[in-house]
């Protein structure tokens, strides 16, 4: 290269660095640079505090992250956990929504098949989800409650599972029935849990109310107050509910038909979820309904979103939630435009990870991150010992096959020891 040419290229890549170092200021006075320096160095660096990369938790993020941010003092948070149709798939889980408050308490609405993975999601101990209102008895809508139940066991809830739910027209179509056969179904898994683990968990507190309660208190704690009142849907039993706290009303309607109760107790609603279940059309299309099956399904036994739309036009609340559909790219704008055909007011059809912030001033709608990889939360109190004599012994015939191998387990138990300050034995080692 002549020496022509090397001043050139010279001059070309001092030219180039000048101009990608004055890129980041108009006036050229600093370029870019990365934000790895501590508010500390900031006095002895060029850039100033507010340039430095922060390391608090930021207000206001468009997405929220579970477990990172409080709950004001006046302020109501509702997630939903579940918005989909009775068969779940990963994108979206049965019927459930966590409501969330600024005094501490938590509530699951529901708790259909599905939704515990997205409630463990949440990060929180298990011991402060204690109460579960059941809006009836399918299984999109109670068909996680086992797994809630029993497994949060395994989960660290020391405290009793509290579950609300509607009697039916008989007593054997009744949550009180329902729950007495759950825990007859499980007697194998409670039976092996219950002298291995602190099983305090495990116990159970139902409470049955009237399905036909006509805007009746069910729960009054805490400042909190929750009504039911019918919905109609299936055959007697269905129920919907209000939550009041601190000036902010929480509507939840379960499946219903449009009805009187609803329209009546859900006006001036902060947030007013009901269904908005897939259009008639849509039904054949995409689940091969027949049209008559589609009809009677669609606007009978749930609400279209046309007729979703024309029932929040009368009840008008802050902000009307369309659940119970397959909520996706081609079915979102069918549901969307149908409902706009009845109602023009603030609208959210939902999707599984949704976050409502509700305060008297505003009603933020954002979605949620969420973390596959969920551990348990820490337990809130100290572990009982379990209770040895509850266990269900195994027989003589089934322990003859056990191979022992105490050459391998005995130094897990010894390292265990070691590490935690315990002087467990292996069992059979006495």
């Amino acid at each position: 290269m002549n020496m022509t040419k090397r001043i050139l290229v010279i001059t070309s890549v001092v030219i180039a660095g000048s101009m990608l170092y004055l890129w980041g200021n108009k006036d050229g006075s600093e370029g870019r640079q990365l934000n790895l320096i501590s508010e500390a160095n900031a006095a002895e660096s060029s850039l100033s505090t507010e340039q430095i990369s922060p390391v608090g938790i930021k207000e206001n993020r468009k997405v929220y992250y579970p477990g990172t941010e409080a709950i004001h003092p006046d302020e109501m948070r509702i997630v939903a956990l579940g918005t989909g149709m009775p068969s779940p798939r990963p994108k979206q889980a049965a019927a459930c929504f966590l409501v969330e408050l600024g005094n501490g308490d938590k509530f699951l609405f529901d708790i259909g098949a599905g939704s515990h993975e997205r409630i463990s999601a949440q990060k929180i101990p298990y011991d402060y989800m204690d109460k579960v209102f059941i809006s009836h008895l399918h299984v999109d809508h109670y068909g996680d409650l086992p797994s809630f139940w029993l497994g949060g066991t395994t989960m660290n809830r020391l405290t009793p599972l509290r579950i609300w739910g509607p009697s039916g027209p008989t007593k054997e179509l009744g949550t009180d029935y329902a729950m007495e056969m759950m825990q007859n179904m499980y007697a194998w898994d409670i039976g092996t849990r219950a002298g291995v683990i602190d099983f305090r968990g495990g116990q159970l507190e139902i409470t049955e109310f009237p399905y036909a309660g006509d805007n009746e208190i069910i729960f009054e704690e805490n400042g909190v107050v929750i009504r039911s009142f019918p919905a109609i849907h299936a055959i007697d039993g269905s129920v919907s509910f209000s939550l009041e706290w601190n000036g902010l009303k929480f509507i939840y309607g379960g499946d219903t038909a449009p009805n009187k109760w609803y329209i009546e107790y859900a006006k001036g609603a902060d947030l007013a979820i009901h269904e908005c279940f897939l259009e008639p059309s849509l039904l054949v299309a995409k689940q091969g309904f027949s049209p008559a099956e589609a009809l009677l399904v669609g606007t009978q036994a749930h609400t279209s979103p046309q007729q979703f739309g024309k029932v929040m036009s009368l009840v008008r609340p802050r902000m009307a939630v369309g659940y119970h559909f397959q909520n996706d790219f081609d079915t979102e704008p069918i549901a969307r435009e149908a409902v706009r055909k009845t109602y023009d007011g603030p609208l959210a059809l939902a999707k599984d990870y949704m976050v409502f912030n509700v305060t008297k001033e505003d009603i933020r709608v954002r979605m949620s991150s969420f973390d596959e990889d969920i551990f348990p939360p820490a337990p809130l109190k100290e572990k009982n010992a379990p209770n040895t004599s509850l266990l269900i012994p195994m027989t003589d015939f089934i322990l003859s096959g056990h191979e022992a191998f105490p050459e391998i387990v005995q130094p897990i138990y010894d390292e265990m020891n070691k590490k935690h300050g315990t002087n467990i034995k292996l069992p059979g080692s006495e």
